[in-house]
């Protein structure tokens, strides 16, 4: 004959080991979702810092001058130098002695 009313011993213990199965699987589900959730927001995060990036890097050449062509210094040849100091020799502006030292200096570079 069967006994009515409580559970046995080995009726109370398959009982609570459904209870327990049950209760891992559910909290392992809601740690799985969570973590998979904290993954995502982490990724959308990391995308939002380099679209920053992006935008303020594209902001700052934008900012930033053209740089200028360098000029080529316009070297002139040493027969051009010595006949605008023979010019300036002429007009008076240059003595004898600061002709022969200037001719000197353009004739040792």
């Amino acid at each position: 004959m069967r006994r009515m009313g409580r559970p046995g011993l080995v009726g109370t213990m398959a009982r609570t080991a459904v209870i327990a199965g049950t209760a891992t699987a559910v909290s392992g589900g809601v740690q799985r979702r969570q973590a998979e959730r904290a993954e995502q927001a982490e990724q959308q995060q990391q995308q939002q810092q380099w679209d920053q990036q992006q935008q303020w890097a594209a902001q700052q050449q934008a900012a930033a001058p053209a740089p200028a062509p360098a000029a080529a210094p316009a070297e002139e040849s040493v027969v051009d130098q010595l006949t605008k100091l023979a010019d300036l020799k002429a007009q008076g502006i240059l003595s004898d002695e600061e002709f022969e030292a200037a001719k000197a200096k353009v004739l040792a570079s």
